[in-house]
């Protein structure tokens, strides 16, 4: 369910193939119960795909053919776990650590709005036989201060709610599945009813809480209403004074020490982060431009949705104007701008996990799954490192070659690894239509024959509570960090042993719960900073800057680090420091710019803000110092008056082009 759908422009994904691929994209671009009605009227006899039978509307919409409509990748199944009657639309969804599958279910949506007096509801759906079909379903919550809400994240006792304009906390002291108290975390962020606004929260490995909106959240206010400041010390909003368009956000689990992570992007859905504390998320471009993208969030980055000195879109004349529309669209030829990791066409990019479990097969395994409900998809993108930045692929698992209403737009990791599909289920999506309120599906894809079975946990003694945090459901990560986080000293051991694992991701998410209890910090740092792997040593410094660590420490530690992955990091923990040796390690890792790598050129600007003068000032030495030329790339990317003569000397030396 989006605002935005490139499908409208009639065009589609390079995956989509064949007669139901393309029927399925002209549905979505028709996008209302009448475009609908009249594809069944004018198709109605035609098979659509491979025997999947005639387009009739009793037959595409009976939930007893639903999964058979549908297309699995090989060696998985996919039951149908809840339909209409028991639920309609489903916006989003989260699953506890019970296995438990809490759904926000909407039909107060936009032009339907108070459709249903009593006003949306928060359901919890149990399956409490084993095979993936839910057998009860209850009501948490019921009111008009929920409807449309666009996200929901169950963390032990407490529900986060993101209900634009308001973030609700909601907390069963009892457990009775009925709240106790209902508060506000954050108030007056986005517009109500506005797809582009706040979307779910989730538990990161580091013990803090990531979110993001698009760019009609325009700013974020405590619960309160007072505007909320960030610890860089700028107030978060989108005025461009710096913070434009959609943003990335991390704070505690009780709104503090809040954080802008990135910004500058249209309509960011969901943002996920693996155990190394990497941040995945989508983006959404204008409609009909074929530039949905995945990006990989580096912190502090510019996305380039608009031009972050100007506010100018994407479509304004300026130098070096890129050669394609979708490039063009995020600006990526301008310096300051991150790269996009992966543009993966027409769509209309929603909800997104990161697939830390073993159930699925390899290619699938710590790896985002996302859903596309414009395309009426479910798909995975395979990463591969890169320099100091990543290429990544598509790979689909679910699609709706035989029902177009198939919209997939949340997508969540259960507690044995099999995964859950909230279905929005309508004949479009996006424009703010909602063509069906009588329908939604839920979907559980797992290999074939795996029952839905639930591992017991041990949440009472400290070795239970860390095996605990090797499960790949975010909801009993929490219940286990907290279980950590009231053991303290004691949880210590069998952490330090999990911080053996031939697994690199439990070894970083030892790490991060090690350097969270007191004293233990910079060992934690140390340990993990000495990895074999790459992304250890990443997140070791991550760790080191939320500790915070001061820079000589890291930099003793990773200056001469071999990995370009590891210097990125280290160039953005230059950001805000005040060190006055920070010019001079800022410049030895920009010695080390290959000229080719956009990715590491980016973080070196991102930890030269605020203090270009001085870096190339220390830039200039060094590099005179052992006799190397100036980069170019790293003048042009410092758009600032220090390095105007560095630029001049560089463009009007012999032998430059027009286009140097």
């Amino acid at each position: 369910m989006r605002t935005d759908v490139d499908d409208r422009a009639g065009r589609v994904d390079e995956q989509a193939t064949g007669r139901a691929g393309w029927f399925g994209r002209w549905a979505a671009w028709i996008g209302s119960p009448i475009g609908s009605l009249l594809a069944v009227c004018l198709l109605g006899g035609w098979g659509v795909a491979d025997g999947l039978g005639e387009l009739s509307d009793q037959g595409l919409r009976d939930p007893a053919e639903a999964v058979s409509r549908l297309a699995v990748h090989p060696g998985l199944e996919l039951t149908l776990s809840a339909s209409e009657p028991q639920i309609q639309s489903l916006t989003c969804l989260d699953i506890d650590h019970r296995g438990r599958v809490w759904v926000c279910e909407v039909v107060n949506y936009r032009g339907h709005n108070g459709r249903r007096p009593e006003g949306d509801r928060i359901l919890i759906l149990e399956d409490q036989t084993g095979d993936g079909v839910m057998d009860s379903c209850k009501v948490f919550y019921q009111g008009r201060d929920i409807d449309s809400a666009m996200g929901i994240c169950v963390l032990g006792s407490q529900v986060i709610v993101s209900a634009s304009p308001n973030i609700w906390l909601f907390t069963d002291e009892d457990g009775d599945d009925v709240p106790d108290r209902k508060e506000l975390l954050f108030s007056n962020t986005g517009i109500p009813q506005h797809d582009h606004s706040a979307h779910s929260f989730l538990f990161g490995p580091d013990g803090k809480l990531y979110w993001n909106f698009g760019n009609t959240g325009h700013a974020v206010h405590d619960a309160s209403g007072n505007p909320v400041v960030d610890l860089a010390g700028r107030v978060v909003n989108d005025s461009g004074q710096p913070y434009r368009e959609g943003m990335v956000f991390r704070c505690n689990p009780d709104g503090s020490e809040f954080e802008v992570l990135a910004h500058n992007f249209r309509n960011n859905y969901e943002v996920s982060i693996d155990a190394f504390g990497r941040l995945w998320q989508s983006d959404n471009d204008d409609d009909g431009n074929r530039a949905a993208r995945i990006n990989y969030v580096m912190e502090f980055g510019n996305y380039g949705y608009k031009d972050e000195l100007t506010g100018a879109g994407w479509r304004a004349p300026r130098a070096n104007m890129e050669a394609t529309i979708p490039q063009q669209h995020w600006r990526l030829n301008d310096p300051g701008v991150v790269p996009t990791l992966l543009i993966t066409g027409a769509g209309s990019p929603a909800g997104m996990t990161l697939y830390e479990g073993t159930l699925l097969p390899d290619r699938f395994r710590n790896q985002m799954i996302h859903c596309e409900p414009g395309l009426s998809l479910v798909r995975a993108y395979p990463v591969e490192p890169a320099g100091a930045g990543f290429t990544a692929s598509m790979v689909n698992l679910v699609e709706g070659v035989g029902d177009p209403w198939f919209r997939p737009v949340d997508v969540g990791t259960a507690p044995d690894g099999s995964l859950f599909i909230a279905d929005w289920y309508d004949p479009g999506v996006g424009g703010h239509q909602m063509g069906d309120l009588q329908r939604g599906r839920l979907y559980r894809l797992a290999p074939h024959g795996h029952p839905y079975q639930l591992p017991e946990f041990d949440f009472d003694t400290p070795a239970g509570a860390v095996r605990a945090l090797v499960n790949p459901n975010l909801s009993v990560r929490f219940m286990a960090w907290q279980a950590i986080g009231r053991f303290g000293d004691q949880a210590s051991e069998p952490l330090w042993r999990l911080a053996t694992d031939a697994n690199p991701r439990l070894r970083a998410r030892a790490y991060w719960a090690l350097g969270k209890l007191a004293g233990a910090g910079e060992a934690a740092v140390t340990a993990a900073g000495g990895d074999r792997e790459p992304e250890v040593r990443e997140m070791a410094i991550r760790l080191a800057r939320q500790l915070p660590l001061p820079l000589p420490v890291m930099m003793e530690m990773f200056l001469e680090d071999d990995a370009p992955g590891v210097r990125r990091e280290l160039a953005i923990a230059c950001r805000g420091e005040s060190s006055p040796d920070m010019p001079r390690w800022w410049s030895e890792l920009a010695a080390r710019y290959d000229g080719e790598d956009r990715w590491y050129l980016e973080a070196l600007g991102i930890g030269a803000e605020q203090r270009w003068g001085e870096c190339l000032v220390a830039y200039e030495q060094l590099m005179r110092e052992r006799s190397l030329p100036l980069s170019a790339d790293i003048l042009w990317r410092a758009r600032t008056t220090a390095a105007l003569p560095y630029v001049v000397a560089t463009l009007t030396a012999a032998g430059s082009s027009l286009q140097d």
